[in-house]
């Protein structure tokens, strides 16, 4: 049975409930929504502990800057810190955004309800995770074993051979300290000569090739270890 989940909105208190804004706009659509002031506690949002955030909302109108504040707050909430999050912002904001800000997609004032719950869905696609016997998803990278193709964000990664068997290994063992001889038996098999150095190129290029959202961890002396579903560094 699935926990019980809403949608965060963030705003400025008085003008939380207004007709044309996000609480409204995604109540009508059926959501469970929770509202919350720009500055109050993020942890005033869950009502109990088996609840699950699906995504926030922070309406920041014209200034786009408050908005990346309140978003460093809420991260700080662990239950918060993995979840999608939206910037609801005036059209003349829009050049103004900073790509660094945090935000995985905005949304211009006055809100369209079905594109701001399209938005969120979106953000959650994009953050969810599942395997499958065919298909493996970390985030916003999705490996396809049939195909021996690593996707991400919907662009197609170029990976070698041998960097493609590494990323399926590791993700077949997420969650686990996978050592260096356990990688070039069962990877570049019993009769490969090479060292452990080998090892850690291959790891280095798949970092640099898929980003921070490969959330693979050194254990000096011992290994690696891909994180486990939902975990973070």
């Amino acid at each position: 049975m699935r926990p019980p989940s809403f949608i965060g909105i963030i705003g400025h208190g008085p003008e939380l409930e207004r007709p044309d804004g996000a609480v409204e706009a995604l109540r009508l659509l059926g959501a469970e929504v929770r509202a919350l002031d720009l500055w109050d506690d993020p942890a005033d949002l869950f009502h109990s502990d088996d609840e699950v955030a699906r995504a926030v909302v922070v309406e920041a109108g014209a200034r786009a800057d408050v908005g990346a504040l309140v978003l460093r707050r809420l991260r700080k909430e662990p239950r918060l810190a993995g979840v999608g999050a939206i910037l609801a912002i005036e059209r003349e904001q829009a050049s103004r955004l900073d790509p660094t800000s945090g935000f995985d997609d905005f949304v211009l004032i006055p809100l369209v309800p079905a594109e701001l719950y399209a938005r969120v869905r979106s953000s959650e696609w994009k953050r969810s995770e599942f395997s499958m016997e065919e298909r493996v998803k970390l985030g916003s990278v999705v490996i396809d074993r049939p195909a021996r193709e690593v996707s991400q964000e919907g662009a197609v990664i170029n990976l070698t051979s041998k960097e493609f068997d590494l990323l399926v290994y590791f993700a077949d063992r997420r969650g686990k300290v996978v050592s260096r001889s356990e990688l070039l038996e069962r990877v570049w098999g019993s009769s490969y000569d090479g060292g452990a150095r080998t090892i850690d190129i291959h790891v280095r290029r798949l970092r640099a090739k898929l980003g921070p959202t490969l959330d693979l961890i050194t254990f000096r002396g011992a290994g690696y270890r891909l994180g486990a579903p939902g975990a973070r560094r």
